[in-house]
């Protein structure tokens, strides 16, 4: 597989998903508000919500992702019959985002990985600096949803990402954990993919198949040195 670089996800590939953190930030809210269903039911509730919201936050109606957080969670609790300071809570959420722990493979993974790499994530571009900083990690180009205004999986943080490098779209292949926003958002780039399987997500929406399936990242330097 000869590539001029490797599209890769940041948070749930590079980094542990946000599983834990969310359901903490849930785990509060339910303790301190009184709310009437479980800390697993709401982030659950909330993520579909979240998820959806992205779809719908590109081009002039783009919100950062701490903002779609707010606005949904605040959504969220109002269907419930609930009141929350949504901003306190979704702070509580970016500061996991400034400092997620690593996949335990990252190390090995980018000690190996010949081809050039360029983060395509939906996130504040703030988050992600800080946290690669706070990791000591480097990578040759970074693409966020606050760059491009859009969520994956809308195809126009891909195109940024190949205006921005220069690579040619049929020598890329995008990794992330995200059937519906990184599988899906390739396949409408007409970019091959790869769908990190670590299956401890929240919950995933989507039925898109992908060209690759990994269980870790070393299974793409493995599929990059058979090729």
């Amino acid at each position: 597989m000869e590539l001029d670089g490797i599209f890769i996800d940041f948070y749930g590939t590079l980094t542990a998903g946000d599983r834990a953190a969310v359901e903490s930030v849930c785990e509060r809210i339910v303790r301190e508000n009184g709310v009437p269903i479980s800390a697993y039911e709401l982030s659950v509730t909330w993520g579909e919500r979240f998820f959806h919201a992205l779809d719908f936050a590109n081009g002039d109606g783009f919100l950062t992702l701490f903002d779609v957080e707010v606005k949904t969670l605040r959504e969220t609790m109002k269907e419930l019959g609930v009141e929350v300071d949504a901003e306190t809570y979704a702070r509580q959420l970016k500061q996991y985002w400034e400092n997620p722990p690593l996949q335990p493979e990252v190390r090995a993974f980018l000690a190996a990985v010949r081809y050039p790499l360029c983060i395509v994530s939906n996130a504040d571009r703030a988050d992600i600096d800080r946290a690669l900083e706070r990791k000591e990690i480097r990578v040759d180009h970074i693409i966020t949803s606050e760059e491009a205004r859009s969520y994956k999986p809308d195809r126009e943080i891909f195109e940024r990402a190949l205006e921005h490098t220069g690579w040619r779209r049929d020598r890329v292949i995008h990794v992330g954990d995200s059937l519906h926003s990184d599988i899906g958002g390739a396949i409408i780039a007409g970019i091959r993919n790869a769908w990190l399987n670590r299956a401890h997500r929240i919950h995933d929406i989507g039925t898109h198949q992908p060209d690759h399936e990994f269980e870790d990242l070393m299974g793409l330097v493995r599929l990059i040195q058979a090729h």
